[in-house]
Parts: C-alpha cells; sequence; structure tokens
C-alpha cells in the first residue's frame, strides 16, 4: 500500500495532547507493520516543522527528523506542480483550504496515490480515501 503523510497526522503521531492521538499512534504502527510505503512532500515538512516547533518544542522537530522521516519519501516540488497547486487554491478561494493542502493533492495525483493518512478533511473531499 501507499500513503500520502499529511501535516494532522505528523502531528497527530507527534502530540499526545492532540484529540487524534491514539487513533494515530495505532493506524501508524498498523501501516509501518504492513511495510506500506509512505511519501509527502517538502510543502508539508515546512509546514509540520513550523507547527510542531510551535506547539511541541525542538525536541520533538528532532524525533521527527531522525525517527519518522526516514520511513518517508519526500516528493521535492516542481515548478509545475507548485503552479497547478497555486491554480487550484486560487480556483477554490476557500479560507480554510491551504496552498500546502493544494500541492499535495497534485503531489497525490502525480503520484497515483489513493490514500492519505491525517485528519483534514479537505483530502475526502477531493476523492481520496483517508485513514484512520
Amino acid at each position: 500500500m501507499n500513503v500520502f503523510v499529511d501535516t494532522s497526522g505528523f502531528l497527530a503521531i507527534l502530540d499526545a495532547d492532540d484529540t487524534n492521538h491514539l487513533k494515530a499512534k495505532r493506524e501508524w504502527n498498523n501501516i509501518i507493520s504492513t511495510g506500506a510505503n509512505l511519501f509527502c512532500n517538502n510543502y508539508i515538512l515546512v509546514e509540520t516543522f513550523a507547527l510542531i516547533q510551535h506547539r511541541l518544542g525542538m525536541e520533538a522537530v528532532r524525533v521527527l527528523e531522525e525517527d519518522i522521516l526516514p520511513l518517508v519519501h519526500i516528493e521535492w516540488i516542481k515548478e509545475d506542480t507548485h503552479k497547478a497547486g497555486m491554480s487550484a487554491f486560487l480556483t477554490a478561494s476557500k479560507r480554510k483550504l491551504s496552498l500546502v493542502d493544494c500541492v499535495s493533492f497534485e503531489t497525490m495525483r502525480d503520484l497515483g496515490l489513493k490514500v492519505a493518512f491525517g485528519f483534514d478533511s479537505h483530502f475526502r473531499d477531493q476523492g481520496f480515501e483517508c485513514i484512520p
């Protein structure tokens, strides 16, 4: 199985106070044990590092970098993917939908990914399966 990991998934794994932490941890362990191929993009990394640094501190950033990210393939965003994401972002014109979300949808489509690990309902709205 191939799975795209969203910022909300990374945060839920690392933050014991997150309302989705137990569910995320259980599903993360299941995904890892099945040998799934994990993906994210560098926009997700920037968003995730900033959020985790702000909410949880640098030790949590180290855990993400040293323990979690070695399991994840990072897709580096090229200009055409950025432009497609920006176009979708401007066209959607929704306050709660981010550029990172739109670029992530483009990344998933480009890679043929259908499953996202995270808690952002925008992935489901775009037709992707969300786990948990």
